[in-house]
């Protein structure tokens, strides 16, 4: 790729543009970018450079790029996959044990700003997420990507753009979690789930931290129970 005498490409001049415009037009995860061509026009630059701007932007998680639907502003609002490095964590109890204690101490305040913040269409996904997570459990089945989905909004829902993008944090979490314990839980995760979602939906902060605390502290008993067990035989 072309070099400026700045040392930076083409494409990461426009990328550097394509951000800000993005910032300019205050666009949130999900907004569609304009098409390739209005780009070109509108920043200055070759199809060709939006083409590889975009690129870069979706390689860090800023921008995904849907198939004959065009180019969004990605979910992951610029988070990687793996921020913290968790796939390569060797120790996998302790750091499954490490993961619980970090939600402990984030997820119950969480869920208290939740029920101050979120608007009556976060509430509405919240709550499809929560019976589709419902629907699995009572059926018995997988349940692990609703339940990432479900604790997500439920950080979405903050309107705290810090908090939101500790989603990465509490979704490893959860799928660390979900592969280290021997027996998977089902009545006392739809319970806690629907405390959770009822003391959000009604507004009350306290009960909802409350809630889910002592949905994660049920998790923490139930591993090192589970733990305990293991070590003696």
């Amino acid at each position: 790729m072309e070099k400026q005498a700045d040392n930076r490409t083409l494409a990461e001049i426009g990328a550097e543009q394509l951000i800000e415009l993005i910032k300019e037009k205050s666009y949130t995860p999900g907004s569609k970018l304009p098409t390739e061509a209005e780009l070109s026009e509108r920043l200055g630059i070759g199809r060709n450079t939006v083409r590889e701007a975009l690129k870069i932007l979706v390689s860090r998680n800023i921008v995904t790029i849907r198939q004959g639907s065009g180019s969004f502003i990605s979910e992951k609002q610029g988070v990687a996959d793996d921020p913290f490095g968790f796939s390569l964590v060797e120790d996998r109890v302790k750091l499954t044990r490490d993961l619980i204690q970090i939600r402990l101490l984030l997820e119950p305040a969480i869920a208290a700003l939740a029920a101050q913040n979120a608007s009556e269409e976060e509430m509405e996904k919240l709550e499809a997420i929560l019976l589709e997570t419902e629907k699995l459990i009572t059926e018995k089945k997988d349940y692990s990507e609703k339940d990432i989905e479900f604790h997500a909004q439920i950080a979405n829902c903050t309107h705290n753009s810090v908090m939101s993008n500790l989603i990465p944090v509490i979704g490893n979490g959860i799928a660390v979690f979900a592969d280290e314990v021997h027996e998977t839980e089902y009545k006392q995760t739809l319970q806690s789930h629907r405390a959770v979602f009822n003391a959000i939906k009604e507004r009350k902060p306290v009960e909802a931290q409350q809630a889910m605390y002592f949905h994660l502290l049920y998790n923490e008993n139930r591993y090192l129970e589970e733990q305990n067990i293991k070590n003696k035989i």
